[in-house]
């Protein structure tokens, strides 16, 4: 090997080493490209080999966009696996008033649309996503009122009552939803 060639593979090596050093000193995560990733044989047999340069560098563009770095497939499970048992667990909160519920605590929440009353077998939905119908018959007319407060207590022997934050009067109802 003459100098020049030595003296430049030298060269080369401590810009690369110094390159290297520089990402780690600033904190910064080098994104290895699809080329940089595969053997030539695992490139050629995905096809990417017959990709152009643009579309090759957009490729790689996407998928450092994303973050797709190695290992971060299992973080995702892991993460869908908990939202999945946050849900459970939400679900499990709100089945007060259910026959097979176990919590008897007071549910407080607005009603969806207006209020005007009851009438022996209305329905009364909740923002949290719960459906309450009327269990008892009598009705109760006032004046309408959009989107009230209301509070739901249980009762006696698995009974819950419905009423409205600042009516004196109640109704018994049963959850349906």
């Amino acid at each position: 090997m003459s100098n020049a060639v030595l003296h430049l593979f030298r060269a080369t090596l401590v810009v690369a080493f110094l390159a290297s050093f520089a990402s780690l000193a600033t904190g910064q995560d080098s994104f290895s490209s699809l080329e940089e990733r595969m053997t030539g044989k695992e490139f050629k047999q995905a096809g990417l080999h017959k990709l152009s340069e643009d579309e090759l560098a957009a490729l790689n563009a996407w998928i450092q966009a994303r973050s797709l770095a190695e290992g971060e497939v299992a973080d995702t499970d892991r993460e869908r696996a908990e939202a999945a048992e946050d849900t459970d667990k939400a679900d499990q909160a709100d089945r007060r008033g259910l026959p097979d519920a176990k919590n008897d605590e007071p549910i407080k929440s607005r009603l969806t649309g207006n209020f005007d009353g009851w009438s022996g077998n209305t329905r009364f939905e909740l923002e949290n996503g719960m459906v309450w119908q009327q269990s008892d018959s009598g009705s109760y007319s006032v004046s309408s009122r959009s989107r009230p407060e209301v509070t739901i207590t249980p009762g006696f022997l698995g009974s819950w009552y419905l009423q409205v934050d600042g009516m004196n009067r109640r109704v018994k109802v049963k959850r349906i939803k």
